[in-house]
């Protein structure tokens, strides 16, 4: 099969895989090559796939899968990969405190341009 992972901003992996294994809600599901086409809306949480040289542990966003024929798509808004299960947990946790501080910042520059547009529009008013 043909796993393609899309993120917003690039494709993150594009592999020839054995076999997927992801989690909706309903929990863990595993693809294999003959399996029927599915649809199915991932769960934040690990992604795992198998190659030739052995299984690949990802972390990701929400997001959605679909398998048609031999390929399998994945769209997410975010993913990373660790060396192994154990450090996938570590590096989950240090981009995701990365990205927490980032949105917080942008919360913030966007507080501050909504704060400064009002004042503009109540001082409109008032010379208007």
């Amino acid at each position: 099969m043909r796993l393609k992972i899309l993120l917003p901003t690039e494709v993150f992996v594009d592999e020839e895989v054995l076999k997927v294994v992801a989690e909706a809600g309903n929990g863990f599901f595993c693809l294999l090559e003959h399996h029927v086409d599915f649809v199915a809306a991932l769960v934040p949480g690990v992604f795992a796939f198998e190659t030739q040289e052995g299984e690949t542990y990802l972390g990701v966003d929400e997001g959605i899968l679909v398998k048609v024929g031999q390929e399998v798509y994945v769209s997410v808004r975010n993913a990373v990969r660790g060396p192994d299960l154990g450090g996938l947990r570590k590096t989950i946790e240090e981009q995701f405190e990365v990205m927490d501080e980032r949105e917080k910042m942008t919360r913030s520059a966007t507080a501050r341009i909504e704060a400064g547009f009002v004042r503009r529009f109540l001082e409109f008013q008032e010379h208007g």
